[in-house]
């Protein structure tokens, strides 16, 4: 396999994941150049969350791009500050990585700044010293970091950036953030991570021994059945931002919190039980809660 084959396997392979998303990433209803952008867009977020989680294709090929020696291959922390310096090279310069290479003619058609993309590092970073959160606001300024850059990408790439518009899709992206935690809360456990607020689960009563349980019990269901509230209020804070825009991005919008509401949708069908696995929507809900918002009934 030469180095270019490898290259383009890794992007596609990376790529490839935004069909596995609670929400569409492009879809096909978007103009050509807003779906290759926002590819362009996810392709950097999924690769900074694969290095982060620990999920990077076999081989290490991804850290040979970056420049960063077998030896250190393992080390998550060096992993981020090589895809920084790669990051940076997007702005000036020419990236090693192909997914950045991917990146850096949407960052010049749109204007983008480096914030975003650097807020998204630095949650993967902190993934790497902090494995629980005390408060609920630790977890909404881990969110500030996590999720929130992605929304307001969306909106720069779009060209309808507002003030008031960052606020409300602030309020989705961390209420979406919240929801995939609490499909995963097996997953991230598996990680030693936790991000159920450390005081609510004190006043749940519910342990970290009760989130390895292949069942959950009265307690743990209602901790994430709170948590979940918590999500659906966060959603409709920021459902006005659907209203705000027109034609095929408001249909975008719409698909955001339409996944938020059907992932929450899922997880009370499974009665707050999350442990077994991920509760997932059906494309039929989905599109009903799509439905629903942009009739403007919620």
């Amino acid at each position: 396999m030469t180095a270019t084959t490898e290259a383009a396997d890794l992007e596609r392979a990376t790529l490839d994941k935004a069909a596995s998303e609670n929400f569409p990433v492009a879809p096909f209803f978007l103009p050509r150049a807003w779906r290759d952008d926002l590819m362009a867009v996810y392709g950097f977020a999924r690769l900074v969350d694969d290095i982060g989680d620990g999920d990077l294709a076999p081989g290490g090929a991804d850290a040979r791009l970056l420049g960063v020696s077998a030896a250190a291959a393992e080390d998550r922390l060096v992993l981020l500050d090589a895809f920084e310096a790669d990051l940076r090279r997007v702005f000036g310069g020419t990236p090693r990585h192909p997914l950045l290479r991917r990146l850096q003619p949407t960052v010049r058609r749109r204007g983008l700044t480096p914030e975003p993309f650097l807020g998204l590092i630095a949650a993967n970073r902190q993934d790497q010293l902090v494995a629980r959160y005390e408060t609920y606001d630790d977890l909404l300024a881990y969110c500030e970091l996590s999720a929130n850059p992605v929304g307001r990408l969306v909106l720069a790439v779009t060209g309808t950036a507002t003030p008031e518009r960052i606020r409300l899709s602030d309020a989705i992206c961390t209420a979406l953030q919240i929801v995939e935690h609490l499909q995963d809360v097996a997953e991230d456990l598996g990680r030693d991570r936790i991000y159920l607020p450390a005081e609510d689960m004190k006043r749940f009563h519910v342990q970290e021994a009760d989130l390895a349980a292949k069942t959950a019990g009265a307690s743990v269901r209602a901790l994430v059945a709170y948590e979940a509230q918590r999500a659906r209020d966060l959603l409709n804070e920021g459902a006005p931002l659907v209203g705000s825009v027109h034609g095929r991005l408001k249909l975008l919008l719409a698909g955001f919190v339409a996944g938020g509401r059907a992932a929450i949708r899922a997880i009370a069908a499974a009665e707050y039980d999350v442990l077994p696995g991920p509760p997932r929507p059906g494309k039929v809900q989905l599109l009903r809660e799509a439905g629903v918002i942009l009739r403007g009934e919620g």
